[in-house]
């Protein structure tokens, strides 16, 4: 249930994602962002936020522990639309120290399955990656990804 203790503190982050997301050839852009994130819940639940400044935006991310299902969900808002998005669900797997998350949403106005992937969470140096699917989990589209490199302490937010 501690899978997402590796993450708390605050990163610089390297986004690269696709001009449309769900055309691969649509291009790629890069942008810098900065996340802070939190530990709560005894390592059950996780919070940051992030900031693009070249974009002018934010977001928030709320990750929870069912220790049922014993799989987390996540859950993304946007200052953009004010709203919280559909939860990806998932879990690590613990010999790759991969976590892999899906949910539905929508796109554009148009039904997509969205799989987001932590990996290098055993490093000073994780990767979240999004892709989306617009028909059922035939084929992905890889759409945007963030390198996080952690802060040093004393570092200027």
């Amino acid at each position: 249930m501690n899978d997402f203790d590796f993450f708390a503190g605050t990163w610089d982050v390297t986004n690269r994602w696709l001009a449309d997301f769900l055309d691969a050839d649509s291009g790629w852009e890069e942008f810098p962002a900065v996340s802070r994130a939190t530990r709560h819940f005894d390592g059950a639940a996780s919070f940051d936020e992030i900031e693009f400044p070249t974009k002018g935006f934010a977001g928030m991310t709320l990750r929870l522990y069912d220790p049922e299902r014993e799989q987390w969900s996540l859950n993304w808002a946007s200052r953009r639309t004010g709203t919280l998005f559909p939860p990806v669900v998932g879990r690590f797997d613990a010999a790759s120290g991969t976590g892999v998350f899906e949910g539905e949403d929508t796109y554009e106005g148009k039904a997509v399955l969205v799989r987001f992937v932590w990996s290098g969470t055993e490093t000073g140096s994780p990767r979240w990656e999004q892709f989306f699917s617009a028909d059922g989990a035939e084929t992905w589209v890889h759409n945007w990804t963030m390198d996080f490199t952690r802060r040093a302490a004393g570092t200027a937010a």
